[in-house]
């Protein structure tokens, strides 16, 4: 399990995030809700071992994750960035075999079980076809896809599962944003097929209620670096909430042929935001 446990954060004197604590359960998928300046993304990295809190704890598995060596917690846990982009012009299988190179040791190239695992990784994300092609040329849901399958690789998914003692974890920061409506719903049914296949972990930092409805079991809403609610998504996902954490109402209601919360905006509350 990956916890943090009331921790704080801040650039110089400002504190971003004050007394948060969060679960990701083996096999649980979290979403993390806010308006900008709430904190996700800060949240996603202290998640993630890159920032480290000015208090309060994270740790996996009850470890804290400021003794974990690098190698190992990046060979349990992958972040997918909000940027997609490439520095070079990378072909689509390169760039899912740059996550295998935590499992290389110095001076060591990939050999034909990363090769094999990069291939297993593109083929569960439908981008296989796409290996021989410049990463550029890709659309923005195609590369996310691509982004997602290099984290795979990075995990060792599928090739590992069941060989850890403990799930691996996938961290998505606002894996939305640039996609189109389309690619939005295809990226909610990959996540959702992955999890099912594999026995990963996944929290995701989202302004799209309606996406982390789709895709979530539990939320946690951030405001002003605090938790104003966490749980499962039924329990969280409220008007009240909305009101509170975007200062609009909400009509949130369960569609029976979407088979979950569906999240319709009427306009802004009355008066000023809590």
């Amino acid at each position: 399990m990956l916890r943090a446990a009331d921790v704080a954060f801040g650039y110089g004197r400002d504190l971003v995030l004050r007394g948060v604590s969060i679960d990701l359960p083996p096999g649980g998928f979290t979403g993390i809700l806010g308006p900008n300046g709430s904190g996700k993304t800060t949240l996603l990295k202290l998640l993630a071992g890159t920032l480290r809190p000015t208090a309060g704890r994270v740790a996996l598995d009850g470890q804290d994750l400021r003794t974990v060596p690098r190698a190992a917690l990046a060979r349990r846990m992958a972040v997918v960035p909000q940027d997609t982009q490439a520095a070079f012009d990378f072909t689509v299988l390169e760039i899912v075999l740059m996550g295998r190179y935590v499992h290389l040791g110095a001076f060591e190239i990939e050999g034909p079980r990363d090769f094999a695992i990069a291939r297993d990784a593109l083929a569960a994300t439908g981008t296989l076809p796409f290996q021989d092609r410049p990463f550029s040329t890709l659309s923005g849901g195609e590369k996310q896809r691509v982004i997602i399958a290099a984290a795979l690789a990075q995990l060792g998914v599928p090739d590992a599962v069941g060989q850890r003692s403990g799930a691996p974890i996938l961290l998505l920061d606002e894996p939305t944003a640039a996609l189109d409506l389309r690619y939005q719903i295809a990226l909610a049914d990959l996540l959702r097929q992955l999890q099912q296949r594999f026995p990963i972990s996944i929290a995701i930092s989202t302004h799209d209620l309606n996406f982390a409805a789709s895709v979530c079991t539990s939320l946690v809403l951030l405001e002003s670096g605090r938790v104003i609610a966490a749980g499962a998504v039924d329990d969280v996902l409220t008007p009240a909430h909305v009101r509170a954490l975007y200062g609009v109402e909400a009509d949130i209601h369960r569609d029976p042929r979407a088979g979950r919360l569906v999240v319709v905006p009427l306009g802004p509350a009355d008066g000023p935001r809590p």
